[in-house]
C-alpha cells in the first residue's frame, strides 16, 4: 500500500527519454475455453457477445469465429501497423495458442517481437490448487520455449489465482512478472528469499474495455482515453519524474478495422513527441536490473518479535514495549521504512493510557546541566546532545541549563524533551524558556509529540 510513496526513484529512461511506451498485443485466439481442446464448456470472455456465458459441454460456434478472427485477419492489421510503425512490441502469448498459429509465430519472430508467456491455456485458474496451477506454468514453459525457440522471459498469467505471482517466482526463470496493475513504475518484489522484478501492467489502457461494461462505446474514446494518459505521464516526464505507459490489445478487439484507426492516431500522436522510448517488457526489465537493482534493505515486516525489539525497542527512549505492540498488530511492507515503522509504533505510543505515555517521558534524560551529568544517557541521546553542542557547554550555560531544568520539572513533573537534531545551543534555550510557560495539558501533549520526532529521527538512521 506504501510502494515508492511520495518521492519516485528516476527510472532514467535511454536517452534521458521522459516516457517508456510500451504495447502488449495479447495473443490467446486458440487458447480459449472449447470442448474442441478440451475444456468443459464455451468461451465467454472478452468477446463482442454481450452478456456472453459459457455453454456446458457445447460448441459456441459464434463465439469461436469471434476468437477466429484475431488470429485471421486482427492480427495482420495489428502486425503491419506495428512494423511499418517501427514499433518494438511484446506479446503475452498463450501457449496452445502460439502451437496453433505458426504463420503468426513466424511473423512475430521475424519482426523481433518479445513473445512472453500468457500460461498455458486462455482459461481462468482462481480455483486451481497450487499444485496443478504450478503443473500448467511448468507445460506452459515447455510447450512455449518449443514453439517459440526460447523459453518465455516474461511472464503475465492474466485470469490468474491468488498464488500465480508466488508460483512464477518461485519457478525462478522470469526476468519479470506483470501480473500487476499497481504502479507506473517497475518494482522489486522480495519472495521465497528471491527478488523479482514486477512490471505492472494495465487493465485501463486497454481495449478489453471495448468488450466490458462502462467501457468504450468507440475509437475516440479508447484514443482520447489513451492520448491524456500519455500527456499526463509526458508532464511528468518533464518535470523530472519520467513513468511508465502500458497499451493492452488484442487481435480480436483491437484488430477490427473501426477501432484500428484510433490506435494508428494514437501512435502518430505518440510519434510526434521527442524522448518518448517505444521498447518492449523485457528491455524494460533489463535497464530497471542494471539501473535499480534491488537493495538489500532491513525489513520489519519479516522480523520475529525478538529480533524487532532488539533492533527498535530503543527508538522510543527504554520503552520497547511499544516496539512490541506495533509487532502484535502485525507490520506490512508498507512499515519497512523509517516513516512506515514509526507510523505503526506512534499509533500504539498514542493509544497508550496517559501513565504509560508519561513513564516514556520520565525515561527521557534531562538536556545537559547537573541533572543531566547526574544520569546515564543511551548512546543515541549522548550523541544527539553532543551534535547539538549540548556536551560542551560554558558555566554560564550549564547553570542556566541547570536552572531551566529544575523549574520545568517541577512544575510539568517530567523532563523538558526535544528533538535536538539541526538546533544548536541558542536555538534550544529559545524554546526551553517559551515552552515552561505553558499549562502542564498543553505541554504534556508537545513533549510527547517531541518523543515522536526523536523516534522518528532514530528510525532514519537504521531505515531507509
Amino acid at each position: 500500500m506504501h510502494g515508492y510513496g511520495q518521492t519516485k526513484p528516476d527510472a532514467n529512461w535511454p536517452d534521458g527519454a521522459k516516457i517508456a511506451v510500451q504495447f502488449v498485443v495479447n495473443y490467446e485466439e486458440g487458447g480459449e475455453n472449447c470442448i474442441l481442446h478440451g475444456d468443459n464448456g464455451s468461451e465467454a470472455f472478452l468477446s463482442e457477445i454481450v452478456g456472453a456465458a459459457s455453454w456446458p459441454n457445447q460448441r459456441h460456434w459464434n463465439m469461436e469465429s469471434v476468437y477466429e478472427y484475431g488470429a485471421r485477419s486482427g492480427f495482420w492489421r495489428l502486425h503491419q501497423l506495428f512494423t511499418e510503425s517501427a514499433i518494438p512490441v511484446t506479446v503475452y502469448g498463450v501457449a496452445t495458442a502460439l502451437q496453433r498459429s505458426p504463420a503468426q509465430v513466424e511473423a512475430m519472430l521475424d519482426a523481433n517481437w518479445e513473445i512472453a508467456s500468457h500460461g498455458l491455456k486462455w482459461v481462468e485458474y482462481k480455483d486451481y490448487s497450487k499444485e496443478d496451477e504450478k503443473n500448467c506454468l511448468d507445460q506452459a514453459i515447455k510447450l512455449h520455449t518449443a514453439v517459440t525457440g526460447e523459453r518465455p522471459r516474461g511472464w503475465y498469467l492474466g485470469r490468474c489465482s491468488e498464488n500465480t505471482v508466488d508460483l512464477a517466482s518461485e519457478e525462478g526463470g522470469f526476468d519479470y512478472i506483470s501480473d500487476s496493475y499497481d504502479d507506473d513504475l517497475p518494482y522489486w518484489r522480495r519472495h521465497a528469499e528471491r527478488d523479482q522484478l514486477i512490471i505492472p501492467y494495465t487493465l485501463d489502457c486497454n481495449d478489453m474495455r471495448f468488450a466490458t461494461p462502462q467501457g468504450f462505446n468507440s475509437g475516440d474514446q479508447f484514443e482520447t482515453y489513451l492520448r491524456d494518459t500519455f500527456d499526463t505521464l509526458y508532464a511528468e516526464g518533464e518535470a523530472g519524474s519520467p513513468k511508465m505507459m502500458s497499451i493492452g490489445l488484442h487481435c480480436r478487439l483491437i484488430g477490427r478495422p473501426g477501432r484500428l484507426a484510433a490506435l494508428k492516431r494514437f501512435i502518430e500522436y505518440t510519434k510526434s513527441h521527442k524522448d518518448v522510448w517505444f521498447t518492449r517488457r523485457t528491455d524494460i526489465a533489463k535497464h530497471w536490473m542494471e539501473t535499480h537493482p534491488p537493495k538489500t534493505n532491513i525489513r520489519p515486516s519479516t522480523m520475529g518479535k525478538a529480533e524487532l525489539i532488539s533492533t527498535f525497542g530503543g527508538v522510543f527512549e527504554h520503552s520497547p514495549w511499544i516496539a512490541e505492540l506495533a509487532y502484535d498488530q502485525g507490520l506490512a511492507p508498507a512499515n519497512d521504512s523509517a516513516d512506515g515503522l514509526h507510523f505503526a509504533m506512534k499509533i500504539q505510543f498514542r493509544l497508550a493510557d496517559k501513565t504509560k505515555r508519561h513513564a516514556v517521558l520520565m525515561a527521557h534524560p534531562h538536556l545537559a546541566g547537573k541533572l543531566a551529568e547526574a544520569e546515564t544517557l543511551t548512546d543515541e541521546s549522548t550523541a544527539e546532545q553532543a551534535g547539538a553542542g549540548l556536551n560542551m557547554l560554558t558555566d554560564i550555560e550549564r547553570e542556566t541549563f541547570t536552572e531551566l531544568n529544575s523549574s520545568y520539572t517541577d512544575k510539568f513533573g517530567f523532563p523538558f524533551i526535544i528533538a535536538v537534531k539541526g538546533l544548536n545551543k541558542a536555538d534550544i534555550l529559545t524554546a526551553f524558556k517559551t515552552r515552561i510557560e505553558n499549562d502542564r495539558d498543553a505541554e504534556f501533549e508537545t513533549a510527547c509529540r517531541q518523543v515522536e520526532k526523536i523516534a522518528l529521527l532514530r528510525l532514519k538512521d537504521l531505515l531507509p
